[in-house]
């Protein structure tokens, strides 16, 4: 089921790919690129988000590697618009994920272990303390982005299954 997921939802982080295309862009530029970015990702719609990157295109050519960046992953940019506006405000951003292994590799750094069950008895335990320690956030507007995802079926499936 976990792969069948993954194949679903490709979570390609916008804020990675704003990163790693910027550092092309001259910082006296910085505001009206990622303006122009934003107009792509906070389309409406996929064909709003399409017209955007043909314009984004256009106007940003003189930064061949900046544009390049978004190219080699605007299918992945496309893909959001599978979702509804609330579902990519939280595919939006890896962060979550990124806290997740950075807790792990602080528990795991500089540790020798017997065997592979002392490391996953570890990484159980970091689990359930950050499990302590979220168990009181919310994800905004989670009712609809709910919604939104079980409209597709895979999706759908594993939430049946979590349900809480």
């Amino acid at each position: 089921m976990k792969t069948e997921l993954k194949r679903v939802v490709v979570q390609r982080c916008i804020v990675h790919l704003v990163r790693n295309s910027i550092k092309y862009v001259p910082s006296k530029d910085y505001k009206k690129f990622t303006q122009s970015l934003k107009k792509v990702y906070g389309a409406p719609s996929l064909n709003g988000c399409r017209k955007a990157f043909e314009q984004f295109c256009q106007e940003w050519s003189q930064y061949p590697g900046a544009v390049d960046v978004w190219k080699r992953n605007f299918n992945h940019v496309e893909q959001l618009f599978d979702y509804g506006s609330a579902v990519r405000k939280v595919m939006y951003t890896t962060n979550a994920v990124e806290s997740i292994n950075s807790s792990f590799r602080k528990v795991t750094k500089n540790v020798a272990f017997p065997n592979e069950n002392a490391l996953l008895k570890l990484l159980y335990l970091r689990t359930t303390e950050l499990y302590k320690k979220w168990n009181g956030s919310k994800v905004q507007n989670w009712a609809m982005v709910r919604n939104q995802l079980s409209t597709n079926e895979k999706i759908s499936a594993v939430l049946k299954n979590t349900s809480t």
